[in-house]
């Protein structure tokens, strides 16, 4: 990897971004090797969140590679995860989505990360932003070890039962639980 793109990860990794992410996502056209050096980490900004959970609604059913591989197509048909404007999608845009041979064609997945967006909006004035919102749910203990197992007594449970009352769709257990890991509100751990 060369340097310029070491550094951008590393000021990544810090939320201490000095640049734009459109330019970042201009360079950078792995989205397998961006998601890989983002999961894990702690992560408050809101952008980079609704990435996450981007890649986290569109990858199940899928490999993971698969859905992280097309980070560059969400980042620039999802308007560089600005949920205002996602939240603005009409039908029309829906549909020239749901044809993009670049994308995930996955009409619920595509409607759900709209659908998402705006119930992000509607997170306010309670929460600041997505990360604010997650970041609320962080345990004393937050380490998770052995296998994510979908466990209805589980963090991710109970995070997706309270994004679905919130009008987030396409957010079950398991997924959530993902995001929570891969966006460091929990630690996992292998035993």
């Amino acid at each position: 990897m060369n340097a310029f793109l070491q550094k951008v990860l590393f000021y990544m990794q810090l939320n201490k971004r000095k640049f734009e992410r459109r330019t970042y996502m201009v360079k950078s056209t792995n989205g397998v090797d961006l998601y890989h050096s983002l999961f894990g980490t702690e992560i408050h900004d809101p952008r980079v969140m609704f990435e996450m959970l981007t890649v986290n609604i569109f990858q199940p059913g899928l490999n993971w590679r698969v859905a992280a591989s097309k980070l560059p197509v969400f980042d620039k048909v999802f308007k560089h995860f600005e949920v205002a404007e996602i939240a603005k999608f009409d039908e029309m845009d829906l549909e020239a989505l749901e044809e993009n041979p670049d994308m995930i064609r996955n009409p619920r997945k595509i409607r759900a990360v709209v659908q998402d967006a705006r119930a992000t909006l509607n997170l306010s004035p309670e929460f600041k932003d997505l990360a604010d919102y997650l970041w609320s749910f962080k345990p004393k203990d937050n380490l998770v070890e052995g296998t994510l197992v979908q466990d209805s007594s589980t963090l991710g449970a109970l995070v997706a039962r309270d994004m679905k009352k919130r009008g987030f769709t396409f957010v079950g257990p398991t997924t959530i639980e993902l995001l929570l890991v891969g966006t460091g509100v929990l630690k996992h751990i292998n035993p």
